[in-house]
């Protein structure tokens, strides 16, 4: 915010100089939110909290505006002016808490984004256990109103549980039900195909969609008709839809896009300008951990803590034998004969190698001949004539 015209300036509280809705500027929650610090139920415990202040002077109630050039801080930060809404689709892993800070210390979404991004609010949660599409943006006034169940945007998700159904029980959900006094409004809920599961039972996967979103409303509603969630992925919110994003990735989505999908719902002084995003291509964001009840540890191998595995053999130690001790001997060869040792077998010849072999020498002047052997009658004749003065051998006698 830029600098007060009256640095004795002191916000105006509901009640004071008239009407509040009629005075300039607007109201801090609103403010707030707008900057993307967070949504306006946050900003409400941020001021209980006495953790925001206009113009140094700490807020004890939400019924203040925000005038132009007003100082607004948060924490001793002051807040920029807001910029155009931005939205990212992000695939949260497993094992990642949807909150900017969690009591026990458990990693974040928030803390595992690359840097570089702007404060950024998250559009609903996902538990977690949960993976999936997780919308995130720096418009708190646009994360409100695609999470009101009034706007009826679509949530899509992909659901493996544990249990027997029938697509026919699934379709009971269409009317609602109501679990542990809550009501839920319809849900579409289709059989996709089940498998056994080692240790006995079956899993069954289920393409659930709904329009509330409630809090773990797939997990309970499931839960009444006799399955048990074991992994819950979120596919698509609205028009957005997981995509390719693997696992820890972010992708923000384009302002042509925004303007397109969110006309009538991003206000007109906060559409995005351009055709490219200023977070250009995918960035692989930290590593999130794992937990035994998500996919995201199934896909490095981890097994499941309720899935009941095989156990292998252990393998048997080598013996050591102490000095003195006589160690066994070593088994014959099955070709061995029971007389002695088996022979090694003659490499076999080629046909060029065993003809060279088996070539007898001849001598320079008269051919070698074996005992007993008589030349043909057309080999001694050729051997004859090439010698000078030899007479060509008689032929067989009659």
């Amino acid at each position: 915010m830029t600098k007060p015209h009256d640095p004795l300036y002191e916000p105006r509280l509901d009640g004071q100089d008239g009407d509040l809705d009629g005075g300039p500027g607007e109201r801090v929650a609103k403010a707030l939110a707008r900057a993307g610090v967070a949504s306006r139920r946050e900003v409400e415990r941020l001021i209980e909290a006495g953790r925001v202040a206009i113009n140094g002077k700490v807020l004890t109630t939400p019924a203040v505006k925000v005038a132009p050039g007003d100082f607004l801080t948060v924490d001793g930060q002051l807040v920029a002016e807001r910029e155009p809404t931005r939205i990212f689709r992000y695939h949260k892993p497993t094992g990642l808490m949807t909150t900017h800070n969690d009591p026990k210390g458990r990693p974040t979404v928030f803390q595992s984004l690359p840097p570089g991004l702007p404060r950024l609010i998250s559009v609903g949660r996902l538990d977690l256990n949960s993976e999936g599409l997780l919308l995130l943006t720096n418009d708190g006034e646009l994360s409100r109103a695609l999470e009101t169940p009034s706007n009826a945007w679509v949530r899509r998700y992909r659901a493996r549980a544990f249990g027997d159904t029938t697509q026919a029980k699934l379709d009971t959900l269409k009317d609602g039900v109501t679990v542990e006094g809550v009501k839920y409004g319809p849900i579409e809920a289709k059989l996709d195909k089940a498998h056994d599961r080692t240790g006995g039972g079956k899993n069954v996967w289920i393409t659930v969609t709904l329009s509330e979103g409630k809090n773990r409303e797939v997990r309970k509603v499931l839960e009444s008709v006799g399955l048990k969630v074991n992994r819950l992925i979120r596919l698509a919110y609205g028009p957005f839809a997981l995509g390719t994003l693997a696992a820890g990735q972010i992708e923000e989505v384009g302002p042509r896009v925004i303007r397109e999908l969110l006309e009538g719902v991003v206000a007109e002084e906060n559409m995005p300008t351009g055709d490219r995003p200023k977070f250009v291509g995918i960035a692989n964001a930290a590593k999130a951990p794992g937990t035994d009840g998500g996919g995201d540890a199934q896909r490095r191998g981890v097994p499941r803590a309720d899935r009941v595995l095989e156990e292998k053999p252990a393998e048997k130690p080598e013996k050591v034998y102490k000095p003195g001790w006589a160690k066994p001997k070593k088994k014959a060869s099955p070709h061995a004969s029971a007389k002695g040792p088996a022979k090694a077998k003659r490499p076999t010849k080629s046909i060029e190698t065993k003809f060279i072999d088996d070539k007898k020498p001849v001598a320079r002047g008269k051919p070698v001949a074996r005992a007993g052997a008589k030349p043909a009658d057309g080999a001694a004749r050729r051997v004859a004539e090439k010698r000078p003065g030899a007479k060509p051998p008689r032929g067989p006698k009659r």
